[in-house]
């Protein structure tokens, strides 16, 4: 455990759909395993089923629409504004289905995680069951990392993985893929959280050492 690190209290959740994740966050969160506090939860989509789970849990949210403010670097500085007024100490991605500027990613610099369908660097972007499908892959998971200018190329913090069954289809790889994210996210969270976890140098560091090699879910605590 690194030491004398005060512990971070602040979650500012983007999402732009369902938001399976952002519930999984919020359940970690009630059971108190996600020492901090969800304090606002912002979507890019009007309709996002997500804004309901937030407003069950009583989390202040916030809608701001792409075609409201079509400028991609004034939207992120406008984003920007409304989240620092939450003083986050962490912004986690839950779905949220549009890329961050260099001028957002910049201003939250090592404090922005992501969690990506598929075992990166492999499949980067959309579409990460068809491809698993048409590859023939036998392995598929899941990949928490920071997040950095390159889409989803940030350091990886922890996968999940999962055997890719003859009969599969995409939605039973989605259903199956949703079952892990839901434990892996809110343990990473938790992670950098209680201060254990930091992005230096574009490598990702857990209680003092660089995650040089990807971490499995099954084999840390």
């Amino acid at each position: 455990m690194m030491k004398n690190i005060p512990l971070k209290k602040n979650i500012v959740i983007l999402i732009s759909g369902e938001g399976s994740n952002l519930q999984a966050l919020i359940n970690a969160q009630k059971a108190g395993k996600i020492r901090g506090k969800i304090c606002g939860v912002f979507s890019n989509q009007l309709n996002a089923y997500g804004l309901e789970r937030a407003k069950q849990a009583k989390i202040p949210i916030q809608i701001l629409e792409a075609k409201t403010q079509p400028d991609h670097i004034e939207f992120d500085l406008n984003l920007i504004q409304k989240i620092d007024s939450y003083q986050p100490d962490l912004i986690a991605l839950a779905g949220y289905m549009r890329i961050l500027t260099p001028t957002f990613v910049q201003h939250y610099k090592g404090k922005i995680l992501n969690i990506h369908p598929s075992l990166l660097p492999k499949y980067p972007g959309l579409h990460t069951h068809q491809r698993v499908l048409a590859n023939g892959d036998k392995e598929h998971g899941s990949s928490v990392h920071f997040v950095t200018e390159k889409l989803d190329g940030g350091p990886v913090i922890l996968q999940s993985r999962i055997s890719v069954f003859p009969d599969d289809s995409e939605k039973t790889l989605m259903e199956r893929i949703k079952v892990q994210e839901h434990h892996i996210y809110p343990k990473v969270v938790d992670w950098f959280m209680q201060g254990r976890l930091e992005m230096r140098s574009g490598i990702a560091w857990l209680d003092g050492q660089p995650l040089t090699e990807k971490k499995d879910s099954t084999c840390v605590p």
